[in-house]
């Protein structure tokens, strides 16, 4: 069981992560002109690297969401196993 969750929750990092790519190609759009009418690499280094930033962080967040409603849901499995365990001993 903690194996097979490691797998999944290492799949889901790896597709959040390194699934985003808007901000990257957004940055390096607004760099080209700006780093041709400067003559230099600077905007392109600057507007891609922050690009880059914005997409692992929000790739990141986006897995802790979803871990956070994993744990969620398989905490209400427990309580209502709970729940049902106890009714039934209450009944016998």
């Amino acid at each position: 069981m903690v194996i097979e969750y490691d797998i999944v929750l290492d799949y889901d990092i790896k597709e959040f992560a390194l699934g985003t790519w808007v901000f990257s190609v957004a940055g390096a759009l607004i760099a080209i002109p700006v780093g041709i009418k400067r003559k230099s690499l600077a905007p392109l280094v600057f507007f891609g690297t922050t690009g880059t930033m914005v997409d692992i962080i929000m790739g990141i967040s986006a897995c802790e969401r979803e871990h956070a409603e994993r744990q969620m849901k398989l905490l209400e499995e427990q309580n209502s196993a709970a729940t049902r365990l106890a009714d039934a001993a209450a009944e016998s």
